[in-house]
């Protein structure tokens, strides 16, 4: 299970390998500036799983908006010729 933990932003220069290790553990360290939330420090294998999600989603709602796009009766069709010959020099 994934903790959050909050430290200064100091932390990151006098403690850097506690957090670290915590990072390591896959908890999430909160960095705080000034006393108000600044940034989120995660592990890079979560950062990879949070940017596949990302990814997902985006691909997801581009193929919703094609396949509305498809749907519409509006819709132009081109043929394979028409379509390629647009780009013919």
């Amino acid at each position: 299970m994934m903790r959050t933990h909050v430290r200064p932003v100091r932390d990151l220069r006098n403690n850097y390998a506690e957090i670290a290790e915590l990072i390591k553990n896959h908890d999430q360290v909160i960095i705080t500036k000034n006393g108000r939330g600044d940034s989120v420090l995660i592990s890079i294998e979560e950062y990879a799983e949070l940017e596949k999600i990302r990814h997902e989603r985006y691909v997801a709602g581009k193929l919703a908006e094609a396949e509305a796009l498809a749907a519409d009766p509006k819709t132009k069709w081109y043929s394979h010729e028409e379509f390629w010959s647009k780009f013919e020099v």
